[in-house]
């Protein structure tokens, strides 16, 4: 019995996303169904390690130099001379957690993870959430194996990440992140799974503490202008605390002077603290408001007033002041509201979801999330600033059809609330390839009744953005809340400038049901009718040059293709060529050729010789700017033209396989581009019998097809 394959005429990803594809909608990737990193399995490896009486090593992420760093942490700093890996049982009496994790387990090290730290402080304040990052059960004592593990959210699935317990060490002492006490390792173990997902401890080297924020909660993240607040800022901070919202701040820098010095008042600039508390007290008869923050450096504490000796404390009630001052140099501290305004630059609250801070109820908020790519050449525009390419970026559709519930105040107009929250994925793992985060953003349009199928640049051209994100920047998530009318809106995301390549998640959270879909064309080919000539109706003249180009056997081979082709192609000095390959020449005969001999007789090079000569006219005509060659967007255009609807992932496809490093396609990889892209539509639609865009083929007929076409 032959195995049968069925190919939908949509199909075009790799078995691999399919099948990824396939897992998630079982529910993958879900917190309670952790996607296993790099395939680890820690109930497996742990009791493995248990029956052999061996201690756990992680050789996906060894104890060597390379899991430190690339650069300034790489094998032959002077910063790494000297590091030994121990493990925490060479220590007296390790512990995991004691007493429950703490602000103070988290003090940072020789590493500028600042905004990691202040991120893991921040949820020890929540331990819902906590043990979501750090499940239960771990220890040294219990069941000890060397090995431990942690849940982080990675571009909308956790991910269940494994490491030994293995820690650089200097001089006795932990490297990186340690605890006040010396012997609790849950946050240094945590740390170590976060480095091991980014690659080395060097990737965590810098960074926004919405990043961390929304690694352990998979929240999305909004940020406040300190230097222009909401006037009711102190009550929202109020709101998000009660609602385990997440919470950081820093101090805007200059110049890389700036970065960590230390202010009169003992802050520290460009560096990330954990907003962990705020009241409002009695002070000398006057309602003040403080916000309690903490620096991960476990120590330098703010000395102005309120901080852990001042004076206005005095001045409170004994019992209040008693329940809010610690005095200890564990890098916690208090400071007035107003102080903190003054003093800080913005703040960053990560919510679980996007309730609306001033709202007094929770609200359930629908979520959906894609997942995207920005490609040279075929989907990577840049911004509106570019309106040649800006196009050709992906493009979303929202649907908004019910309006907010009453607001508490009723007050504002009727409209529909979202949030847009777009992020670069995997940048952080490729620092050590020299990459970094791109310059991101999104822009919003009405749609004006326009089909759910990718506009074209005529659109952009005409109408002018609804709302944008607030600015582009290099962050890896931008966000923005928006409230509009009902409608349909089309929002494009982008890098700011064309032809840069990542990939990205767009997440769309609305208060109410909105449909959202990918615009995108539908594959689809309108060919005009193939005219095949007999021998008899074949022009003479066409025969008698066959018969000098075909020679003795009257059959053309791929090698005499290309001689023929190119000799042609070298008298249109307009066109940018480097020549037919004899690889391509064979491709098209084997495409061409009917009766399988390998060579195109009479007939077939007619129908080849008629493509070629209507693919040069297409060409010449799309070639906007005379260049001799085909840029992306014109080969979009070129195509539409030939009558040819393709999708942005055949057009990532098209541009790998056949552009320049430019970008540009030369002729001669145009009409083989042409050629075989005809030639499947019309091999696919001959086989599509019952016209349902599916055709079943046996083994030996899809690999004929494949290897060999």
């Amino acid at each position: 019995m032959s195995e049968e394959i069925i190919v939908p005429i949509y199909c075009t990803g790799i078995s691999a996303q399919v099948q990824k594809q396939r897992a998630k909608d079982l529910g993958l990737g879900k917190h309670e169904n952790a996607v296993k990193h790099l395939g680890q399995d820690f109930e497996r490896l742990r009791n493995e390690c248990l029956q052999n009486g061996s201690l756990f090593r992680d050789e996906t992420f060894p104890a060597t130099a390379s899991s430190l760093g690339f650069k300034e942490l790489g094998p032959n700093s002077s910063k790494t001379y000297g590091v030994k890996w121990k493990r925490p049982t060479d220590v007296p009496n390790p512990l995991f957690i004691v007493d429950g994790a703490t602000r103070t387990d988290v003090c940072q090290g020789a590493l500028g993870d600042c905004w990691l730290l202040a991120a893991i402080a921040s949820l020890t304040l929540n331990d819902p959430l906590l043990h979501r990052v750090v499940p239960h059960g771990q220890s040294f004592q219990n069941g000890y194996a060397g090995i431990f593990h942690f849940q982080i959210w990675q571009f909308g699935e956790w991910i269940d990440v494994v490491v030994d317990d293995l820690l650089p060490t200097k001089d006795g002492k932990l490297v990186f992140v340690h605890s006040a006490e010396g012997n609790e390792f849950w946050s240094a173990l945590l740390e170590k799974a976060y480095a091991k997902l980014n690659g080395c401890y060097e990737a965590l080297s810098g960074g926004s503490t919405s990043e961390g924020f929304e690694d352990f909660t998979g929240g999305v993240t909004e940020w406040y202008d300190l230097r222009k607040p909401p006037s009711d800022l102190f009550q929202i901070i109020l709101k998000a605390l009660e609602r385990g919202s997440l919470m950081g701040c820093s101090i805007d820098i200059t110049s890389a002077f700036d970065m960590e010095a230390v202010t009169f008042k003992k802050l520290v600039k460009g560096h990330a603290y954990s907003v962990t508390g705020g009241e409002q007290i009695n002070y000398r008869g006057q309602r003040v408001s403080l916000i309690r923050m903490r620096n991960p450096w476990g120590e330098v504490e703010w000395t102005g007033p309120w901080s852990d000796s001042s004076g206005e404390w005095n001045a409170v009630e004994p019992a209040v002041g008693q329940q809010l001052r610690v005095k200890m140099e564990d890098g916690e501290f208090w400071m007035s509201f107003q102080d903190f305004l003054r003093e800080f630059s913005r703040l960053e609250i990560c919510n679980l979801t996007p309730d609306a801070l001033k709202s007094r109820r929770f609200r359930k908020w629908n979520t959906t999330l894609y997942d995207g790519t920005w490609r040279r050449g075929s989907t990577a525009g840049g911004c509106r600033n570019y309106p040649a390419t800006f196009w050709i970026n992906p493009q979303f559709k929202i649907r908004l059809d019910e309006i907010d519930h009453e607001d508490e105040d009723g007050r504002r107009e009727p409209g529909c609330s979202f949030l847009l929250a777009l992020m670069q994925k995997h940048r952080r793992k490729e620092r050590r390839f020299g990459k970094d985060m791109e310059t991101i953003g999104f822009a919003v349009y009405e749609s004006k009744g326009q089909p759910s199928v990718h506009l074209k640049r005529d659109f952009f051209l005409s109408n002018s953005s609804r709302a944008r994100s607030e600015q582009f920047i290099n962050l890896r998530e931008v966000s923005t809340r928006f409230r509009l009318p009902p409608g349909e809106y089309i929002v494009v995301p982008s890098t700011f400038e064309p032809n840069k390549e990542g990939d990205f998640v767009l997440r769309v959270f609305s208060e109410n049901k909105a449909g959202t879909v990918e615009m995108d064309d539908q594959i689809q080919a309108n060919l005009p009718d193939e005219k095949i000539l007999s021998e008899s109706e074949i022009d003479e003249g066409f025969k008698q040059l066959f018969k000098q180009l075909a020679g003795a056997d009257m059959e053309i081979s791929p090698r005499e293709l290309q001689t023929i082709l190119n000799r042609i192609i070298g008298k249109h000095k307009d066109l940018r060529t480097k020549g037919f390959s004899l690889e391509s020449c064979r491709s098209m005969v084997n495409l061409m050729d009917k009766d399988g001999n390998g060579k195109l007789g009479l007939v077939e090079f007619n129908v080849l010789w008629t493509k070629i000569k209507n693919y040069l006219a297409v060409f010449r005509k799309f070639d906007l700017d005379k260049s001799g060659s085909m840029s992306s967007y014109e080969m979009r255009m070129a195509l539409e033209s030939a009558g040819f609807k393709l999708n942005k992932k055949l057009y990532e496809l098209i541009i790998t396989r056949y552009a320049e490093p430019d970008l540009a396609l030369d002729f001669d990889n145009f009409v083989c581009c042409l050629v075989r892209l005809e030639t499947m539509f019309r091999f696919f639609q001959a086989l599509d019998t019952d016209k349902d865009g599916i055709v079943t083929f046996d083994l030996i007929k899809w690999i004929q097809l494949t290897m060999f076409a």
